[in-house]
């Protein structure tokens, strides 16, 4: 019934902002904020990715141990902007070199310039969330977005990053591009059409 639905859409955001209000205080308590005197030079990239963005305030950004975790994310609680770097992503910077993670910096940037991860439009969105089509194909779009501004702010970057993301740190190296641009175009069939599409 649409009653249920109508109910239970102030019940989710509630859940949302209790869940997020849990995580940036555990967040805050187990994580190490990067700062000026904590990774500088990582916190130099966050510094000019905001400036070049135009940023209104600099997000915070914490390390957080993620168990092996290759990845990163942005998240928005109270009007406070929060970027969150797992600790493997910041080993990749140092073994591998800044320009990957500047470019997966810039990513989770284009997040907050463009709005994603704010509460009312995630909260307005959240019925798409339960059309199989519509909630992906907005997901896809908002990565896609994010990848062309993680691009523009660290080109460099772009093709590192996104192998690293996907094979790991240790094995993106061994990754043949070309046959793996060859293997994305003969494997287009059926089944990944209609993967794509939901």
């Amino acid at each position: 019934e649409y009653r249920i639905l109508i109910y239970s859409i102030p019940f989710f955001g509630i859940l949302n902002l209790l869940g997020s209000l849990l995580f940036v205080g555990s967040l805050k308590g187990n994580a190490i904020k990067i700062n000026k005197k904590q990774f500088p030079d990582i916190y130099e990239i966050l510094e000019s990715h905001s400036r070049a963005l135009e940023l209104k305030k600099l997000p915070d950004m914490y390390l957080l141990q993620g168990d092996g975790i290759l990845n990163a994310f942005a998240l928005k609680f109270v009007q406070r902007d929060y970027v969150v770097l797992y600790s493997y992503m910041l080993e990749v910077a140092y073994e591998e070199g800044r320009d990957a993670v500047s470019f997966i910096i810039g990513h989770e940037l284009g997040h907050i310039k463009r709005n994603h991860t704010g509460f009312f439009k995630s909260y307005f969105l959240l019925p798409a969330k339960f059309i199989p089509f519509l909630g992906k194909a907005y997901s896809r779009a908002c990565e896609y977005t994010c990848d062309n501004i993680g691009y523009n702010l660290c080109h460099k970057g772009a093709l590192k990053g996104a192998l690293i993301l996907t094979a790991g740190k240790r094995l993106y190296t061994r990754v043949n591009i070309n046959e793996l641009i060859s293997n994305t175009k003969s494997e287009q069939d059926f089944t990944m059409t209609f993967s794509e599409l939901f």
